[in-house]
C-alpha cells in the first residue's frame, strides 16, 4: 500500500528492485500506468523482460513481436485474475490490520479461485 500523494509508477523501481532480491523473476508485468522507458530500462538491466502494456497517450497502437503477444496474453490472465480476487473474494477492501491477517485473507480468495477454476477444468 502506498499513500494517495504517491503514483504506483514512482514506486515501480525500489519494487522491482526488492523483489528481484528475494526471488528469481523473469518477467515484469505492468499495465499502461507503468509505461516510462527509465521502468523499462531498469527491468532490463535487473536482467528481466518487461511487459508493459503502451499507454494510449503516448501515441498510436504499437504493434506487438509474436512472443510479446504470447506474453501480452499472460499479462490479460493475471489482471482478470486479480479482478476477480477484488470483486468477488473481497481483496477490494481488507478489513483486518496486520501482515499475517492481510496475507491469510488474500490466500484465502487465491484458494477459492485456484479450486473454481480446477473445477472449470473439469467440467
Amino acid at each position: 500500500m502506498s499513500s494517495a500523494s504517491l503514483h504506483d509508477s514512482q514506486a515501480a523501481i525500489p519494487l522491482m528492485q526488492m523483489s528481484s532480491e528475494r526471488a528469481t523473476i523473469l518477467y515484469d508485468l505492468a499495465d499502461s500506468a507503468y509505461d516510462a522507458e527509465e521502468i523499462k530500462t531498469f527491468s532490463e538491466k535487473l536482467g528481466h523482460i518487461p511487459i508493459i502494456d503502451p499507454n494510449p497517450r503516448r501515441g498510436g497502437a504499437i504493434e506487438l513481436a509474436p512472443a510479446r503477444k504470447i506474453r501480452y496474453r499472460e499479462l490479460s490472465t493475471v489482471e482478470r485474475g486479480n479482478s476477480d480476487l477484488k470483486d468477488n473474494y473481497g481483496a477490494r477492501h481488507i478489513r483486518v490490520k496486520g501482515h499475517w491477517k492481510v496475507l491469510c485473507h488474500l490466500m484465502f480468495g487465491v484458494i477459492a479461485i485456484t479450486v473454481k477454476q480446477l473445477f472449470n477444468m473439469l467440467e
